[in-house]
């Protein structure tokens, strides 16, 4: 019964493009990949993929010049590559980000068919790719799930602790609850979301309209309370399920959501840069075998004449030139006394010796008179 119920959720939660808006084609001249529809833009790349379960996924990435963020976009149902093409290159452009949209196996043309599991490895790929092949790190990159997308995404956010954000378009509480209103989670049910949510580490960003048919916007409202760190959601009055991209005030919060993730990540990065000097820097004052290198070019340091540790130690401190010099004639006047000291000491010893023999003298001479 349960594989029953899973295979009809899947049927319910995957409409690809029949047929799909794109083909692949390859520029004789170049060798590139090109999506046939489109002409080829020097900012973006068509790619093939490959993944763990066996298929090969096709996907676009768009760069902007000097960005530092990176949006991995995960799309909604009945759509493709081809249809969100000019939209990721709109986002990309008044964002200032790094985009990659990838379609999920069995859409477009991604090879496959579709299933959850697959749709985990898809995004998989998607975010190796940017690691391997564009240098993005983990704390640079931020997951976007629309609709059924927020399933890869959330799947893939509770296993990365250190991502810069994730943003959730319309997003479903789990592929059950969509079809019906159940309160608990089954063992059968598709993207449960709702247990997967608690597990990211990072901020989120729910943005859902109020007048939603398809995916009621009690499932972005649930999915924002159960979030670790929440970032101010976006309820967009009136909007639906395919159409939220058109409110002005859309990308307006999209757009200060990015700057402030942003900026967050900039005073971390800042902050832990401070305590990494600041623990080098407690290790290099209890490591006094390896002193630090003098800053001053006119003079090097003297070298040690064997004075004792606790005397080494205040030369390494003092490094300024007249507070060497004031310490070296402390140091000189300490030594003179000590040998002055020393002197008087052989002095006293010498006079106690000879008074020591003569009253020896003495006393021999008072038992010779003796005898």
């Amino acid at each position: 019964m349960g594989g029953v119920t899973s295979s009809m959720a899947a049927k319910f939660a995957f409409f690809p493009p029949n047929p799909p808006s794109y083909r692949l084609i390859t520029d004789v001249t170049t060798g590139l990949l090109l999506m046939d529809s489109y002409p080829r833009r020097e900012n973006t790349d068509v790619l093939r993929l490959p993944t763990r379960r066996g298929t090969e996924i096709a996907a676009v990435y768009v760069r902007y010049p000097m960005a530092t963020t990176t949006l991995l976009y995960s799309h909604g149902n009945a759509t493709d590559i081809g249809q969100m093409y000019e939209l990721f290159l709109e986002l990309s452009i008044h964002l200032r980000v790094n985009l990659m949209g990838y379609d999920y196996s069995g859409y477009g043309q991604s090879s496959g068919k579709p299933s959850e599991q697959n749709t985990y490895a898809d995004i998989e790929a998607a975010y190796r790719c940017l690691e391997e092949s564009y240098g993005a790190k983990q704390e640079d990159i931020i997951l976007y799930g629309q609709s059924v997308g927020s399933g890869p995404t959330l799947d893939l956010a509770a296993r990365l602790p250190q991502l810069r954000a994730v943003v959730l378009h319309s997003p479903i509480l789990s592929g059950l609850r969509v079809m019906y209103p159940v309160k608990r989670t089954y063992w059968f049910d598709i993207y449960k979301n709702i247990d997967k949510i608690p597990l990211v580490k990072c901020p989120v960003l729910i943005i859902h309209g109020t007048s939603d048919e398809v995916v009621d916007c009690s499932h972005g409202k649930q999915l924002w309370e159960l979030c670790q760190e929440k970032y101010e959601p976006l309820w967009l009055k009136g909007g639906n399920h395919c159409d939220l991209e058109l409110f002005p005030e859309y990308l307006r919060h999209l757009k200060k959501f990015i700057t402030s993730v942003e900026k967050s990540t900039s005073q971390r990065s800042n902050s832990r840069r401070s305590v990494d000097q600041l623990e080098h820097s407690r290790q290099s004052t209890d490591c006094f075998e390896a002193p630090r290198k003098s800053t001053d070019h006119r003079e090097k340091p003297r070298k040690s004449t064997g004075r004792p540790e606790k005397l080494r130690l205040y030369e390494y401190k003092f490094n300024n030139n007249d507070k060497l010099e004031k310490l070296r004639i402390s140091l000189d006047h300490m030594d003179r006394s000590r040998r002055s000291v020393e002197y008087h000491d052989k002095s006293r010893r010498s006079i106690d010796q000879q008074l020591e023999r003569a009253r020896k003298s003495v006393d021999w001479l008072d038992r010779i008179r003796a005898g």
